[in-house]
């Protein structure tokens, strides 16, 4: 035994619009025994494979189009106004657990769509949520997630600047100023979340403070990676792994203090899990 000191950082895990998503799928579950979900229920997929094994059952947008007559959740990252038509004329009960920070943000970019404005998201190609926002301008908005993507001399000179609410809050704003000291007006919208971009500092503060750091996430959360990079930064001896299979002991050093953390998309259970893996060690 390397007699390990191991520590779960109680700021990780779930952020609310999550934990939201998760307790309407699992209150519908236990009355129903089963229920649709559009799109993974949230980036992990350790989580995904304990609700599916509660009777959740996640479709894509073209199992959607064929389904008629049930309840169907929408998770915390939104969905465009086509899934809310679509359910009218499928007579599908939406059960609507998008996040209220990407509802805000939704309805923010539609009011800029309704006045003609130019409109940039700073996002990731395809992800749900910004599929979400895309649709608000009927899919006319400029997305990219770096700005080496944009043609700066032939950009309009006036331009409105949103982001995708999982985004880091320094690489917006130097988006930003890029803009700006080319030329462009930019009226400025800092739509991330707070909840996330917090974790930020808290996490620096965490991976500090350890030996070894063991993050853990899917590898599908965008969130995760970036989450994982804050970490990495402050400390080299850190891992990513998905499961606590993924864990190698050679990793530790003898008395090693361990810190186990996640991204919002992580469940504690899961770092739980990692955690009692490591004591094995």
């Amino acid at each position: 035994m390397k007699n390990l000191q191991v520590s779960i950082d109680q700021h990780s895990g779930f952020c609310f619009g999550v934990v939201y998503a998760i307790e309407m799928a699992e209150e519908i579950l236990e009355e129903q025994g089963y229920l649709y979900c559009l799109g993974d229920i949230v980036h992990n997929d350790e989580e995904v494979k304990r609700l599916t094994s509660k009777g959740l059952k996640i479709i894509n947008h073209d199992e959607l189009n064929s389904l008629t007559n049930e309840k169907v959740l929408i998770r915390a990252h939104g969905e465009p106004p086509s899934t809310y038509e679509l359910s009218i004329t499928n007579n599908l009960t939406l059960i609507d657990a998008s996040c209220p920070v990407v509802l805000k943000l939704q309805n923010r970019i539609k009011n800029s769509f309704d006045k003609e404005e130019q409109i940039y998201i700073y996002g990731k190609h395809g992800h749900a949520e910004v599929i979400g926002l895309l649709g608000q301008t009927n899919n006319r908005a400029i997305v990219f997630q770096d700005i080496s993507e944009l043609d700066l001399p032939s950009m309009p000179r006036n331009i409105t600047l949103y982001s995708q609410t999982t985004k880091s809050t320094d690489k917006f704003y130097e988006i930003n100023q890029i803009l700006s000291e080319n030329g462009i007006t930019v009226r400025t919208n800092d739509t991330i979340c707070r909840q996330v971009s917090n974790r930020d500092k808290e996490l620096r503060d965490f991976a500090n403070r350890f030996d070894k750091i063991i993050f853990v996430s899917g590898t599908k959360s965008s969130n995760g990676k970036v989450l994982f990079n804050v970490c990495k930064e402050k400390n080299a001896n850190t891992h990513f792994v998905s499961n606590s299979d993924e864990i190698a002991s050679d990793w530790f050093d003898q008395n090693d203090t361990v810190g186990i953390c996640g991204a919002t998309s992580t469940p504690m259970w899961l770092m739980e899990q990692v955690r009692e893996r490591i004591l094995t060690f």
